[in-house]
């Protein structure tokens, strides 16, 4: 197993702790149109999936030298937000955005018929169909390391890498691990998180700072910078109808550390011996939700997987430290690209 930990200097909790109102200094100011962080679209297209409609956006040169990249957000239920900053990596290769159906930008037939894993992987299939490609890095974040996990495992003759990022890939051992995480919180949070996972939980000014107090520790660190008028602008202009929280409350449950829905039962453990590990990269923050001893035991899983931490990041790392993200993924993909082996 090889860890790499940067000492360099998702964004995900950081959107999604913004208020509605735009501040009047991010309402004028125009998204860079070449490779730059927040960049606007070069190409946006609705691709048709099984239940309705996704909206999916290209930056770069799909017919560059390297593969294109397909960043998988979060969720169930987000949307691409959180890698806004990461359309930077267009310089060398095509960057690929989307938002799963029932979120963002695309349809919402709140269909509780399609929410099923397998229909959420067969988004990816339809994206790569509609765009010519034949080979990609796929990099999940969170729930979206479970679907490109499930990819890599259904269709490794169409990837070129695999990215695990603040890894998700079985509700087992995130329960477990968050339950830990509890642990190491004051005594009082403790004790009121346990209450309010109770059957009588207490009123929500009790159970609301409670699990504020776990996000701000592992999903959203205090030291996070503050959002920039350019990220701000992006936000306004492609947020879509935004998170769906009928959804992952449906597949998930009411927190981080509480799963009631219908991915109780989910393990995606037994695909890790089924992917290449040589090109799969786990990617987690110091303080990330996704414990280090529980993805070490993914990449022990995974025969010749790398795992990068990212240094001061929670499970927010790409909005708290989207330097050091953006050069470990660059860094990855060009070393996985000069291989040449492409199977």
């Amino acid at each position: 197993m090889t860890i790499r930990s940067f000492p360099l200097i998702a964004a995900f909790a950081a959107f999604a702790s913004l208020t509605a109102a735009t501040p009047l200094a991010a309402q004028d100011v125009a998204l860079p149109e070449a490779p730059a962080a927040w960049a606007k679209a070069d190409r946006e297209l609705m691709v048709p999936v099984e239940g309705g409609n996704i909206w999916v956006r290209v930056n770069g040169d799909l017919d560059a030298e390297h593969p294109p990249v397909m960043f998988i957000h979060g969720g169930p239920g987000g949307t691409h937000l959180g890698f806004g900053a990461l359309t930077t990596l267009a310089d060398e290769r095509a960057v690929i955005l989307y938002d799963q159906l029932d979120s963002g930008k695309s349809d919402r037939p709140e269909d509780p018929a399609n929410w099923r894993v397998e229909r959420f992987v067969s988004e990816l299939e339809a994206i790569r169909e509609a765009l010519g490609i034949e080979r990609w890095h796929v990099a999940g974040h969170s729930w979206g390391s479970a679907l490109a996990l499930e990819y890599a495992a259904a269709h490794p003759e169409h990837t070129e890498s695999a990215v695990l990022g603040g890894t998700f890939i079985s509700t087992p051992h995130w329960i477990l691990g968050t339950n830990l995480l509890i642990r190491d919180l004051p005594d009082a949070v403790q004790d009121d998180i346990i209450a309010c996972e109770s059957k009588t939980p207490p009123a929500a000014d009790i159970c609301g700072p409670a699990t504020e107090a776990f996000y701000r520790a592992y999903n959203g660190r205090p030291d996070r910078p503050a959002p920039s008028p350019e990220a701000l602008a992006y936000r306004q202009l492609y947020k879509g109808q935004g998170f769906n929280g009928t959804l992952y409350n449906a597949m998930w449950g009411p927190s981080e550390f509480s799963a009631r829905g219908t991915l109780v039962g989910y393990d995606a453990t037994p695909l890790l011996s089924r992917i290449d590990g040589a090109r799969t990269l786990f990617m987690i923050g110091q303080y990330d939700e996704a414990r280090l001893d529980t993805v070490q035991d993914f990449v022990t899983l995974t025969p010749g997987a790398e795992l990068a931490v990212i240094p001061g990041g929670s499970h927010s790392f790409i909005g708290e430290r989207p330097a050091i993200t953006e050069a470990i993924l660059r860094s990855w993909m060009s070393r996985i690209d000069a291989r040449g082996d492409s199977k």
